[in-house]
C-alpha cells in the first residue's frame, strides 16, 4: 500500500525507551480522494516510531466497498523495506515489477521485499463488499536495504492455543513457525479469543512488542485497549497476560521483534539514511514513469502491461531531510 499523503513529512525513526506498557492511539488518514477508504495509523507516531523492525501499521475496515469504492492504488514505488499484507474479509490484487501476480485473502499474507527498488499496485477486487485488514511495513537493516526485490505468500496454520484461534505468519510463537524470510528477528500473529477469556502468551524477551486490537476490547498487562489503539510492550518481560472484554470476541494482532537500532528516515513510500538518497529515489522514480527505461538501467523494474497509470511522487519539503536519533 501507498502512502498517499500529497504532503507527507519527515520522520526520523530510531529505537528509544520509554514507560511501558505504553498504550498508543490512532491517527485517522484517508486513503485517497474525497470517498476515500479511511485507515487506522498506529505507527509511526511522534512519541514512538519502531516496534522492532516495524515501523509503519494502517489498519482498515470493515469497509463498505459500495460506499468508499475501496481500495484503488495505482503504481507506486519502495525501498529499503518490506510491506506485509494481511486481511481479515475481502480480496485483493497485487502486482508488482517482480512480474508476481497474486491475490491478498484472508489469513494468507503476502510479504514484498522492496530491497533496492521495487512498484507494485493493490485494488481491491470486484466481487469484493466489505474490506478489512492491516497493511504493515517492516524496515530493513542497513546491511540487507539493496537486497533484490521479492515476493513471497504463504498461508499459516489455523491452530487453537487453549481456546483461542492462532495464525503465525512470521516468526515464531505458541510453537508455530512461519518460513517467510525476514531480515530481523520478527514476529506476526493473529490471535482470536473468545468474550472473556484469559490467555497468557510466552515472549522472548529480546523482542519488543506490539498488540493491536482489530475488534472488541482487550486488556494487555493490565492496559485496557479498544479498536484500533496499539499497546506497546518492551523488550524484557518473557510473558504477558491478555483478557479479552466482555462485550464479545476479540481479535488482535501481536507484532514484535528486536530492537532496531539504527536510524532511518521514511519519507512517503521510500526508507533511506540520508536527504540526498531519498532525493535520488524520487527522482529515479519520476524518471522511470516519464522514460520507461531498460530493466537494465531501471531502480524499480519493468512496469507490468496491466498498468494504466502510476502515482508521481509529492515534492519534497523545502528544507533537508536530517537523520536525528
Amino acid at each position: 500500500m501507498s502512502n498517499l499523503d500529497p504532503t507527507p513529512g519527515e520522520i526520523v525513526c530510531a529505537s528509544s525507551e520509554a514507560h511501558i506498557p505504553e498504550l498508543m492511539d490512532f491517527r485517522e488518514v484517508p486513503l485517497g480522494g474525497p470517498r476515500a477508504m479511511t485507515v487506522r495509523r498506529s505507527l509511526p507516531q511522534r512519541g514512538r516510531s519502531l516496534i522492532g523492525a516495524w515501523c509503519f501499521i494502517d489498519h482498515y475496515g470493515p469497509d463498505d466497498v459500495r460506499d468508499s469504492g475501496g481500495m484503488k492504488v495505482a503504481g507506486h514505488p519502495h525501498t529499503g523495506l518490506q510491506t506485509v499484507s494481511w486481511l481479515f474479509r475481502g480480496e485483493i490484487e497485487h502486482r508488482d515489477t517482480t512480474g508476481a501476480h497474486a491475490m491478498v485473502r484472508p489469513r494468507e499474507v503476502n510479504l514484498m521485499t522492496a530491497g533496492s527498488g521495487i512498484a507494485h499496485s493493490e485494488f481491491s477486487t470486484p466481487d469484493t463488499e466489505i474490506l478489512h485488514g492491516v497493511q504493515l511495513w517492516v524496515a530493513l537493516p542497513d546491511e540487507h536495504r539493496f537486497t533484490a526485490p521479492a515476493f513471497e505468500h504463504y498461508e499459516p496454520p489455523l491452530v487453537d492455543i487453549e481456546g483461542a484461534q492462532v495464525s503465525v505468519f512470521l516468526g515464531q510463537l505458541f510453537g508455530q513457525t512461519s518460513p517467510v524470510r525476514t531480515f530481523t528477528p520478527l514476529v506476526g500473529a493473529e490471535v482470536t479469543m473468545r468474550a472473556g477469556q484469559s490467555l497468557s502468551i510466552a515472549l522472548d524477551p529480546t523482542f519488543e512488542h506490539g498488540v493491536m486490537v482489530d475488534t472488541g476490547s482487550l486488556s494487555v498487562a493490565g492496559v485496557d485497549a479498544k479498536v484500533g489503539q496499539l499497546v506497546f510492550l518492551p523488550a524484557g518481560p518473557s510473558r504477558v497476560e491478555l483478557v479479552a472484554g466482555a462485550d464479545g470476541p476479540v481479535r488482535i494482532m501481536v507484532l514484535g521483534g528486536e530492537p532496531f537500532g539504527e536510524q532511518i528516515v521514511m519519507w512517503w513510500n521510500f526508507i533511506g539514511r540520508s536527504h540526498d538518497e531519498v532525493a535520488g529515489y524520487r527522482e529515479d522514480w519520476q524518471r522511470e514513469r516519464d522514460e520507461r527505461p531498460a530493466p537494465e538501467a531501471s531502480r524499480f523494474g519493468p512496469f507490468p502491461a496491466a498498468w494504466r497509470e502510476t502515482i508521481p511522487a509529492p515534492v519534497l519539503p523545502n528544507t533537508r531531510l536530517k537523520p536525528r536519533g
